[in-house]
């Protein structure tokens, strides 16, 4: 199975809502961090492929799409291997995107700040060179919008839908080519959710498995 839809925005700008919407809307199942988490034999993959050695066709094998970390930090190097996806980039404020990384996935103390233990490869390979300035306010903004000119100026605009956190279905469907369904458009993940997931993998609930 090759991706259908590659996600390029970066976390925190919507992307588990999404994943929801695209196992709905038949282009999943959808890759996203939580399962990474759910499979964590799949780790050495992704480090293996910040080393330059990626295996896509495994680390993706049984999926139709992909969104959030780490997939997102490849988004250049899967749009080419698979050239026939589209191409999805989650975009939202960016000094609110910066203050909900702040209480959430680049929180002090958090795995991807963490340089030691069995954890800092894996989050090392993908956030690589953001590490020292995760809680850099000025830089990690700059990062945001420099990141989504570099997605904007990379992919060509058929190939490419900018989607704002809270735009719901149309555009997304649009883009897709899909019928918008009756349901709601998925709200999942706020900061609270994220806590709560995080604190329950911690303490060896069954979000961390």
């Amino acid at each position: 199975m090759a991706l259908k839809v590659i996600g390029s925005g970066l976390g925190r700008t919507g992307t588990k809502s999404l994943q929801t919407a695209l196992n709905m809307l038949g282009v999943g199942p959808c890759h996203h961090m939580v399962e990474v988490f759910a499979h964590p034999e799949s780790m050495a993959l992704w480090v293996e492929a910040g080393a330059g050695r990626p295996n896509w066709d495994a680390i993706f094998a049984g999926y139709g799409s992909m969104v959030d970390y780490p997939g997102a930090a490849y988004w250049r190097e899967l749009a080419a291997y698979y050239p026939d996806a589209k191409v999805l980039h989650t975009v939202r404020d960016p000094d609110q995107w910066f203050e909900s990384t702040q209480a959430t996935i680049f929180a002090p103390g958090s795995g991807t700040s963490q340089t030691e233990g069995p954890m800092a490869a894996f989050f090392g390979s993908f956030i690589g060179e953001l590490r020292p300035h995760l809680n850099d306010r000025a830089y990690m903004t700059d990062y945001f919008v420099r990141h989504t000119e570099a997605v904007k100026a990379a992919i060509p605009p058929e190939r490419l839908l900018v989607y704002q956190a809270g735009q719901g279905w149309a555009p997304l469907c649009a883009f897709l080519g899909v019928p918008v369904p009756s349901e709601p458009y998925p709200s999942e993940n706020n900061r609270a959710e994220f806590i709560a997931r995080m604190a329950e993998m911690r303490d060896g609930g069954p979000g961390a498995h």
